[in-house]
């Protein structure tokens, strides 16, 4: 599966729409408003898409979306 960073976890949390295609949709939307200056979120935002294109819908069904602010 897509071997998601923990960052990338939680931002899909954030944006979460209930399916692979949906988030897609909302980080590319997410990514479009962002400053120039915010290169880190898109350079995360950038490589959660690739892993969300790269993987299938059944695989995006079995992630555990779920926020974890502890760590």
């Amino acid at each position: 599966m897509g071997n998601f960073t923990f960052e990338e976890m939680n931002l899909m949390c954030i944006y979460n729409t209930g399916s692979r295609t949906g988030l897609m949709e909302a980080l590319t939307e997410m990514r479009g408003e962002l400053s120039p200056e915010e290169t880190e979120l898109r350079e995360l935002t950038d490589s959660a898409l690739m892993k969300l294109q790269a993987m299938s819908d059944a695989e995006f069904a079995e992630l555990e979306l779920y926020p974890d602010f502890d760590q």
